[in-house]
């Protein structure tokens, strides 16, 4: 097989949300001797982006979004980072995003899909993980030198933990160095602006176009 038709069925595979076939397209390609950031780009990322469209356009559903994320993660985080590492090779970022869910919640699919949109969309994505308080948000961004942290609460009781990492943030001095974006279910663009953070996203896929337009990436 040509690298263009295992890129193709790389892509494909994370199209029709086949776990299986995402991981045995992706060693394939690293098999072929495709380097790591080009199976990114031109397979997962591919894929990934002609599903994030299809959801915008309502062909697909959050369940889609979910099941071409998963293995696309699973993916890029088992197989091609520890390539790269290997071989030292870096794609061009379009900027350091640091992820999580706030303190006192659980949740992290809608995290989760926002991660591999972002991955997609060629930025470097640190994932904190969830029930994460503010200065686990802010340590992590000191850490990367992070472009802009984004910070997900599902629950109402722990939509205030969204206003301690704006709150975090300017008590470091860090305010005005990173863009803070805020999202989840009872989060709303009204609440972002009441505490002070530069954006509210919707779903993943908005969440990407709003951190692009933040940091002026086209």
């Amino acid at each position: 097989m040509s690298e263009q038709s295992i890129l193709e069925e790389l892509s494909n595979a994370v199209q029709t949300f086949d776990p299986d076939k995402v991981m045995e397209s992706t060693k394939k390609a690293l098999a072929a001797g495709v380097d790591p950031s080009v199976i990114i780009e031109k397979g997962i990322a591919k894929g990934l982006k002609i599903v994030g469209k299809k959801f915008e356009d309502g062909e697909l559903f959050l369940m889609h979004l979910v099941a071409a994320a998963e293995p696309a993660q699973r993916a890029i985080k088992e197989l091609l980072e520890p390539e790269m590492k290997k071989r030292k090779t870096e794609r061009k970022s379009a900027g350091k995003v640091v992820l999580g869910t706030v303190a006192g919640d659980i949740h992290d699919i809608g995290k989760n899909i926002v991660g591999a949109m972002l991955i997609a969309a060629g930025f470097d994505v640190y994932d904190i993980g969830k029930d994460m308080p503010a200065e686990e948000f802010l340590k992590k961004a000191k850490e990367v030198d992070a472009n802009v942290v984004g910070a997900s609460a599902l629950l109402s009781t722990s939509l205030p933990e969204q206003a301690a990492i704006v709150k975090a943030f300017k008590s470091a001095n860090m305010r005005e160095k990173v863009k803070l974006v805020f999202g989840g279910a009872p989060c709303t663009a009204d609440w972002v602006k009441e505490i002070g953070g530069d954006a509210y996203a919707e779903n993943a896929v908005e969440g990407v176009n709003v951190i692009k337009q933040l940091l002026e990436v086209k």
